[in-house]
């Protein structure tokens, strides 16, 4: 056999860029320099944390309009609570654990700040023993079989 025409050829071939070096600025510009296509999007409100910001809008319009505020508990309701409570002998604590929720949740439904919540209502009816909600209320809860 006779010697073969081919030539043995090292090809040496840098890596590319990484995908966070092609998006470095020194990348961007230098691709820029060259000639290359660039394509570059700014992302609405990244890498900040604005998730629960509120709006020029929204806090223009709570400024404004009276209509869109949120019921508070009553403070007849408060106050049945705070009797109820103190006549079974317990603090606020005391209740906030019987019923899973934290003690300000309590002092925040016993001076009127609370926004009403009926599962929270329905706990604390059940641990005192009183209407909180409906026409009866501060009328001792009957206690009997659910109606289906």
């Amino acid at each position: 056999m006779a010697e073969s025409d081919w030539d043995t050829v090292t090809v040496l071939r840098k890596k590319g860029p990484s995908a966070a070096q092609a998006k470095s600025k020194q990348a961007v510009t230098l691709a820029q320099r060259r000639g290359d296509d660039v394509e570059t999007t700014k992302k609405w409100s990244a890498g900040q944390n604005k998730q629960h910001s509120i709006t020029k809008n929204t806090a223009k319009l709570d400024r404004e309009t009276e209509e869109l505020h949120h019921e508070r508990v009553s403070l007849t309701v408060g106050k049945l609570i705070q009797q109820g409570r103190q006549n079974l002998g317990m603090n606020q604590k005391d209740l906030a654990t019987r019923i899973s929720e934290k003690p300000q949740v309590i002092a925040d439904y016993e001076c009127g700040k609370a926004i009403p919540n009926n599962q929270v209502l329905g706990k604390i009816e059940r641990v005192l023993g009183l209407k909180l909600r409906g026409k009866d209320i501060g009328q001792p809860l009957e206690k009997g079989p659910k109606k289906k």
